[in-house]
């Protein structure tokens, strides 16, 4: 065998020597890519919000399509059927949401003198503890109807912003109806090359149209009860509550805090603190049951996410597309899945950590091994005493 020419002056190579990048180096490039990337979506999160949106909403309605095509309708037709259905119901929960939220402008002023009562008891309060009465007037004094007026014109001045981006969604939404005829061929054009994206891609669609199905079920279950104990307990505007219930069911875990603080204030205008306190718990207990006992379990099954992935999908999401991204983090959780592990066979070990359900091992032979059971586990020697218990 011939010998290595050495060169005059160069160093030889050891062959403890690793030409790879250092995992050190690695782990601080691929950390620095992900704040980049995070960093991005909250730049343009004024864009991805509506676009996942509207993802969202054309994967929950794509199955009427799919059901007309099976009965022979024209293509023109499914499309036409999908945007009335869509536009259908934006407009009716917009009309719900403006009328509602007048009734509740006109509500208000009912109860100023209630609301300056409360005011001089706060104030009362306040001075007893100690506080300066200067102090405690101008503290108690953020809760005036004056202040509440200017609140409320805030939230209807925001209304436009709020339906310019809804005529982007609705545009949004045209497109993505009008390509979703040509969905299946794009899939099997990509099937051809990567079918390993096809199957995620179906996982996530089947996976977001499951999520919204439970949580649509158990919010309508939700508004429904809490619109009934608020008519009996005499709140107004039980409409707007139950519609409001209905929305926040589909932000997880923490949903129905943000749903029961307006009902409760105006609980308490209404009756007093008892019946604020009667609110809270009658949320507490109805909700808090459904919500966090028993939709959890079928949220879990429907789209393969464990409680706690769940809740922090949600605070991360909220921070980076703001309101929108509460409301979408399982749908956006589970894209990013498809796209980053269901897609990547060799990064389905993610699952064992982020799923509801352990899976059981796909070799059960290797596992009997490894575990001394089964029929290829090595026989006892009868010469080697047992272990001592």
């Amino acid at each position: 065998m011939a010998t290595p020419i050495e060169v005059p002056g160069s160093i030889p190579a050891r062959p403890d020597d690793d030409p790879r990048m250092p995992r050190a180096l690695m782990l601080l490039l691929g950390a620095a890519a992900v704040v980049i990337v995070i960093a991005g979506m909250m730049a343009a999160a004024w864009l991805i919000a509506p676009i996942l949106l509207a993802l969202t909403i054309v994967i929950a309605v794509s199955p009427i399509q799919t059901w007309l095509r099976r009965l022979g309708a024209p293509g023109w037709s499914t499309v036409l059927a999908l945007v009335l259905v869509i536009f259908a119901v934006i407009v009716g929960l917009v009309w719900v949401l403006i009328a509602s939220v007048g009734q509740l402008a006109a509500t208000l002023p009912q109860y100023a003198g209630r609301i300056d009562q409360m005011t001089a008891q706060v104030t009362q309060l306040l001075t007893r503890l100690g506080f300066d009465p200067s102090h405690a007037r101008q503290t108690a004094s953020s809760a005036d109807v004056g202040r509440l007026l200017d609140i409320i014109g805030g939230v209807l001045s925001g209304l436009s912003g709020a339906l310019t981006s809804l005529v982007f969604v609705l545009a949004l939404l045209l497109f993505l109806i009008a390509e979703a005829g040509g969905a299946s061929r794009r899939l099997d054009a990509i099937g051809a090359d990567r079918p390993h994206m096809v199957t995620a891609m179906q996982s996530f669609a089947g996976g977001t149209r499951r999520y919204l199905v439970v949580t649509a079920v158990f919010g309508l279950i939700v508004a429904v009860l809490d619109s009934i104990a608020l008519a009996v307990m005499g709140i107004p505007l039980v409409i707007l509550w139950g519609l409001l219930s209905f929305i926040t069911n589909f932000i997880p875990n923490i949903g129905f805090i943000i749903g029961v603080i307006p009902p409760a204030l105006l609980g308490l205008l209404v009756g007093g603190w008892q019946l604020g306190l009667a609110v809270l718990l009658v949320y507490c207990v109805l909700n808090a049951i459904v919500q966090s006992l028993i939709q959890p379990h079928f949220t879990g099954d429907a789209v393969g996410l464990s409680t706690t992935i769940t809740f922090v999908a949600l605070l991360f999401w909220a921070w980076v597309l703001g309101g929108l991204g509460a409301l979408l983090a399982i749908p956006a959780t589970l894209l990013v899945k498809a796209v980053l592990v269901d897609c990547d066979p060799g990064a389905r070990w993610v699952e064992a950590l982020i799923g509801a359900n352990s899976p059981p091992p796909k070799d059960k032979t290797a596992a009997s091994k490894r575990n001394g059971t089964g029929p290829d586990a090595p026989a006892e020697d009868p010469d080697v005493p047992a272990p001592a218990t």
